[in-house]
């Protein structure tokens, strides 16, 4: 653990980043003039589509998207932070610019997810990162940290839930779903997949819908009638079952290694309750939490300061070896 905190500072050190500034304090404009490359990578016979940028000598942060977003949702980090460290963010088979095989050919769930990213992380070379986990994130990221631990150097929770404190009302009907797929699968593609659903899960309850750009759910709405890509979400969510069944592993796992974690909270998240925060504080006493003035996706509203609460944390974790 010292070994790999010691590379962390001296890749800091290297890459002489001086500590931000602004007039907000931790907050951090777009600065970044680091060119993004856009590339695919063959991983057992599907097209895997990621965005890197960054030095790679600096510490890597993997970033593991959401729904039904793709790795375009961490443009405003590349934005920000690709100038001070390693940022790689894939695209899930079925989502954004990766392959969507139909499911008669790939199994939609989040075990295989899972292995696809794992894979993917073993072909690009990458054996240590902080992790970045957002909605869909979470579970992905759980599967791997409790299969690789000695890869996760850190952690970054965005409105990702692993107790059931943070499931709120709506996942009431998702649950009926689970206990009973064909009975309700039309109302759990108008509850998930519609136009208004895939808007209302960034704009939440936030009193701030002008910071908010339409082309985002546009775009989202457009990416989900696509042919075929409500089956292969559909399936998906129906597999999600498993991760709330697997939540008591990934709290016992996070108690025992106390990894260092940075949880960023939107508050106006309409699926993921801010009780979640006090969950995560049960298990992770010396976590660093902050409760954003967001919603579901913080990076949409709040991008300076999320990304500068992000900077402030990799330097901390870098400069104090974790025990």
């Amino acid at each position: 653990m010292w070994n790999r905190f010691a590379a962390l500072t001296a890749a800091l050190i290297a890459l002489n980043y001086a500590p931000f500034s602004s007039a907000k304090g931790n907050d951090m404009t777009p600065t970044s003039d680091a060119q993004v490359h856009y590339r695919t990578i063959d991983i057992d016979g599907v097209s895997v589509f990621y965005r890197e940028a960054g030095p790679k000598n600096a510490p890597t942060l993997l970033l593991l998207h959401g729904f039904p977003s793709s790795s375009r949702m961490f443009n405003p980090l590349f934005q920000r932070l690709a100038n001070r460290y390693h940022l790689i963010a894939p695209d899930y088979p079925g989502f954004g610019n990766s392959a969507a095989p139909p499911p008669a050919q790939f199994t939609y769930t989040f075990d295989h997810i899972a292995q696809v990213v794992d894979a993917f992380t073993v072909k690009l070379g990458l054996t240590h990162y902080i992790m970045y986990m957002q909605d869909y994130g979470g579970p992905v990221g759980f599967r791997l940290a409790l299969e690789h631990p000695e890869r996760v150097d850190a952690l970054i929770i965005q409105n990702a839930v692993s107790h059931e404190d943070g499931l709120g009302p709506l996942w009431n009907k998702r649950r009926e779903y689970w206990a009973d797929r064909e009975a309700n699968e039309a109302a759990l593609r108008e509850n998930l997949i519609s136009f208004n659903a895939t808007k209302l899960r960034h704009l939440g309850s936030s009193p701030n819908v002008d910071l908010y750009d339409p082309d985002l759910w546009t775009d989202e709405f457009a990416f989900l009638s696509r042919p075929g890509e409500v089956d292969i979400q559909s399936d998906l969510f129906y597999d999600y079952r498993t991760n709330v069944a697997s939540y008591p592993k990934w709290q016992a796992w996070m108690k025992k290694t106390q990894p260092r974690t940075l949880v960023l909270w939107g508050k106006y998240d309409p699926s993921f309750q801010v009780a979640e925060t006090d969950a995560y504080r049960r298990d992770l006493p010396n976590a660093d939490i902050h409760i954003l003035e967001a919603g579901h996706f913080a990076l949409d509203e709040q991008p300076d300061q999320a990304a500068g609460l992000i900077d402030q944390f990799v330097r901390k974790i870098a400069t104090r070896p974790h025990a």
